[in-house]
């Protein structure tokens, strides 16, 4: 008698690397945290527009809590290069594995979807691909240039650290975004057990280095903060971005994905949140997102008429 065990139709976890971990412990959510279901009319039209390219979004595929708001004003943050990373963060609830191969046609795909969504700005990010020479940086530019090549719309990157990749950077930054966002997720004391494939002064010099290649391009990193934090630890982080020349600080509330990620230490207060964003201003931040509910993409249009408005005042000062 033979047994015959189906691995092909059985679905595979979102998180493998989670799945026999034993369930963490969940906060009840403050009100500050609260958010509308989504449903209005505008958002049915964009998730329609991404569902007709084939896109990928990482609103949906991180479950970011503004999705209701952004896509009611037809704001999608695009990721590219597929929907599995093949890292595996504590914090993340982007799918895990190994990821198919990138899809030649991706970027035209964004830039169409750029034009019938009539942006302003917008923000394009992705999974990491360690399994890639070069990461995926080529096929970041080969996306920058398509909506280029279509749209006046300006342009946010939102990328990974691209650890060891030689050269990824340069090619980036030779395509001209307007933003070059990369974030630090967390102060340095919490990657072993927060962001475990990366490291913390790489990141850092990423910024650095893409300001070393245009001292004219905005960069922008963002931190969560309840993830069991001191205070003094995101100080010094602003810091050494500040010693990076990073334009734009976000810092928003973690929020936990399911049980298996990793646990809501805290929920900060909104007063805690604006007792950053001052001090941030204070060491010289040219624009500082601190909220709850603050993400890295989020008002991410609005954000940027700002941050030109603050360069350009500055340089007038």
């Amino acid at each position: 008698m033979t047994n015959l065990i189906d691995t092909i139709s059985a679905p595979r976890p979102r998180h493998p690397e989670k799945a026999h971990r034993p369930d963490t412990p969940t906060l009840r959510k403050p009100d500050w945290i609260r958010v509308k279901a989504p449903g209005s009319r505008v958002y049915r039209e964009t998730s329609a527009i991404v569902r007709e390219h084939g896109l990928v979004t990482v609103c949906e595929e991180a479950g970011c809590p503004n999705i209701g708001e952004c896509w009611s004003k037809k704001h999608a943050t695009f990721m590219i290069m597929g929907d599995t990373c093949t890292r595996a963060c504590a914090f993340c609830n982007v799918r895990t594995g190994m990821p198919g191969p990138l899809d030649p046609d991706e970027p035209d795909k964004i830039a169409d979807a750029v034009a019938t969504l009539g942006l302003n700005h917008v923000v394009i990010t992705s999974v990491d691909r360690d399994d890639l020479a070069d990461g995926g940086a080529e096929h970041f530019a080969r996306v920058i240039v398509a909506i280029r090549a279509r749209s006046s719309t300006t342009i946010e990157i939102l990328t990974p650290d691209f650890l060891r990749k030689e050269g990824a950077i340069p090619l980036i930054v030779a395509a001209k975004p307007d933003v070059f966002n990369h974030n630090l997720e967390t102060v340095p004391s919490k990657y072993l057990t927060v962001r475990p494939g990366a490291r913390y002064f790489a990141s850092l010099r990423l910024l650095q280095q893409v300001k070393e290649l245009d001292p004219q391009m905005f960069t922008k990193s963002g931190i969560m903060v309840g993830l069991g934090e001191e205070r003094n630890e995101v100080l010094q982080l602003m810091d050494d971005l500040r010693a990076a020349n990073v334009d734009f600080l976000t810092i928003g509330q973690y929020l936990q994905p399911t049980r298996k990620h990793h646990p809501v230490v805290r929920f900060v207060p909104p007063e805690e949140f604006k007792a950053f964003e001052t001090i941030a201003y204070a060491k010289g931040f040219l624009m500082v997102s601190a909220s709850p509910l603050t993400r890295s993409s989020h008002h991410a249009g609005d954000d940027f008429a700002q941050l030109r408005a603050a360069r350009a005042a500055r340089a007038g000062a």
